[in-house]
């Protein structure tokens, strides 16, 4: 299982059936199309949304949503908030 370096991203390429499903929903292109499966491209991209878990019919991903950088920007929007602080290195 591939895990991520600075999220809780987990992704089990031998249960993946490639349907491609987590590369349509994910918005910021942590996964790519590879022959037999889907791989990891950027895992550490991964915002946390939780969009290609709750996608995948196979349960490939797991991630845990709502404890990331996207979690970080929907309260940022609802406090009214401009800085949004998700604890990561990256922009979100």
């Amino acid at each position: 299982m591939a895990k991520a370096k600075v999220n809780t991203l987990e992704f089990d390429r031998d249960a993946c059936n490639n349907c491609g499903m987590c590369i349509t929903v994910c918005p910021h292109g942590v996964f790519a199309e590879d022959g037999r499966a889907v791989r990891l491209a950027d895992p550490d991209a991964c915002m946390e949304c939780g969009a290609c878990a709750l996608n995948c019919s196979q349960e490939a991903i797991r991630v845990d949503s709502g404890v990331g950088c996207a979690n970080a920007m929907i309260m940022a929007a609802l406090t009214g908030r401009k800085e949004v602080t998700c604890g990561c290195d990256s922009c979100c």
